[in-house]
This record gives structure tokens, C-alpha cells and sequence, in this order.
């Protein structure tokens, strides 16, 4: 009996390990996605530094109740970073899930489980955002240090992961890639710059607490500047990611399911 468990345990880490290595080909085609990590973060970071104003100000961390005071271009810096990882997260997963549909349907039909595929999907996913959120964390530990720099890290973690998810949901439900692109960058683009605390909504609007960044953002900054823990506010950040990731399970089983009609007989039967 160990020896059967043993042996079915195995086979399920080979197609689990099959299907990883698929996804992670996917990955690595995917050359423009690279030039984007390895220039468009550190540069928004770079030109976020040298050009904003580095004049101090106060705002209000919704997530603490504190008031806390930055430099203007360390801000900009963090909404940059934030911007930047949840914009490449959404661009790499949306195109491998949009490009592997086919190929997954068809090891679906030939008898390959669909839940080892959902598996490797989820396991690039954290590898993807684990990846960027150790770029992007680092480059911002160059320029200043934050008081909380492992919550610092969760924060934008949650931020790639999130919207990661959100790649793969337009992947499978949009049907022609501008779409999923357009989708992505206007999503992410409006979504961190109402959170932005410079801006008016940032600070006191009422429906930020609703946005899907919302707790990353609260999580960042008050990891950069402030020694109390916000770990309470990541939980709408949690939401987001659980809802995305159900649809996507769904748009994942409808896409890859047979449309191939059944037998006459079993018609004639339900008749």
C-alpha cells in the first residue's frame, strides 16, 4: 500500500514538473517581457529619483492611522515600482496564458490533468512575482532604506501576484491580444495612480480602500516609512487575488474542455 501511494505521489510530481517546465518555456519566449525587467523597472526607479522633487511632505496612512512624512521622489519611487511590477506581471502571464491556450486543450483532451496544469501555472505565477519583487525591493534598498523592508517586500509580492492573476484571467477571456494589453495597462496605470497619497483620492477617498492595490499600497509605504504593522490591510489585497483566481479556474475549464459532441447514443438517451 505505501509502495502504490508512493508511486502514484511520484507520478503526480512528474506531470506537475512536465507541466511547470512547459510554462516556464512559455515564459522564457517571451524576450520583449525580459527587456521590460530588466530595463523598465530600475529606470522608472532611476528617473522617479533625479527628477521629482525630493521637498518632504506629510499624508496619511489609511492602513495606520499615522501621519508620516517622505520625500517626494522616494514616493514616486514606490508608486513606480508598484506601477511597473503589476504592469510586467500582467503582460508575462497574460501573454503565456493567452498563447498556451491552444496547447492546453489539447494535452487536456489527450488525457494530460487539468489540475497539474493549473498547479504549474500557479507555481510560475509566484516564481514571476517572487522575481520581480526581489528586483524591485532591491533597487529601492539602494536609494533609502525602509524601517520594514520584509513587509516592504510582501507589499509588492502582493501587488505582482495580484495582477499576475489578472493576466491570466484576460489570457483566457479576452479573445485578441490588444485587448488583454490595453485591459491590463488601463487597469494598473488608473488603479496606482488613485492610490497615489499625493493625489487627493489617495489620501481620503472613500472607495480606495476597494481598489486592488489598495493594500499593497498601504503595505509599502507604511513598511518605508513608519514602524507599525499593516499587515491587516493587505487582506483586501487577498480578496482581489482569491476572486481573480476562481475566475480564472473557471475561464481555465471552460477553455480547455471537449466541444466535441456526444455519441448519438447517449443523445438519444437523454431524449
Amino acid at each position: 500500500m505505501r509502495r502504490t501511494a508512493g508511486d502514484a505521489m511520484r507520478r503526480h510530481v512528474r506531470l506537475w514538473a512536465t507541466a511547470t517546465r512547459y510554462a516556464l518555456t512559455e515564459q522564457g519566449r517571451n524576450r520583449f517581457a525580459m527587456v521590460l525587467v530588466a530595463c523598465c523597472i530600475p529606470l522608472w526607479i532611476t528617473v522617479s529619483h533625479a527628477i521629482m522633487n525630493p521637498k518632504v511632505v506629510s499624508f496619511r496612512l489609511r492602513s495606520t492611522g499615522q501621519t508620516v512624512a517622505a520625500a517626494g521622489n522616494e514616493i514616486t519611487q514606490i508608486v513606480g515600482a508598484l506601477n511597473s511590477v503589476t504592469l510586467i506581471a500582467g503582460f508575462m502571464m497574460f501573454a503565456a496564458s493567452y498563447s498556451s491556450t491552444g496547447f492546453d486543450r489539447r494535452l487536456a483532451l489527450a488525457g494530460f490533468p487539468r489540475a497539474h496544469l493549473v498547479l504549474a501555472k500557479l507555481t510560475v505565477l509566484v516564481l514571476v512575482s517572487a522575481a520581480l519583487t526581489a528586483y524591485a525591493t532591491a533597487l529601492l534598498a539602494s536609494y533609502w532604506p525602509a524601517r520594514q523592508p520584509v513587509l516592504l517586500g510582501v507589499g509588492v509580492f502582493a501587488a505582482a501576484i495580484t495582477y499576475g492573476t489578472f493576466g491570466v484571467v484576460f489570457g483566457f477571456v479576452l479573445r485578441r491580444e490588444v485587448e488583454g494589453m490595453v485591459a491590463i495597462a488601463v487597469t494598473s496605470v488608473m488603479d496606482i495612480s488613485l492610490l497615489h497619497p499625493m493625489s487627493s483620492l489617495g489620501g481620503a477617498g472613500a472607495l480606495t480602500g476597494r481598489l486592488p492595490s489598495y493594500g499593497a499600497v498601504q503595505a509599502s509605504f507604511a513598511a518605508g516609512y513608519s514602524s507599525d504593522p499593516a499587515w491587516s490591510c493587505l487582506l483586501p489585497q487577498l480578496a482581489w487575488c482569491s476572486a481573480a483566481a476562481a475566475v480564472s479556474l473557471y475561464a481555465f475549464h471552460r477553455r480547455t474542455r471537449s466541444t466535441l459532441p456526444r455519441p448519438a447514443r447517449e443523445v438519444a438517451s437523454v431524449d
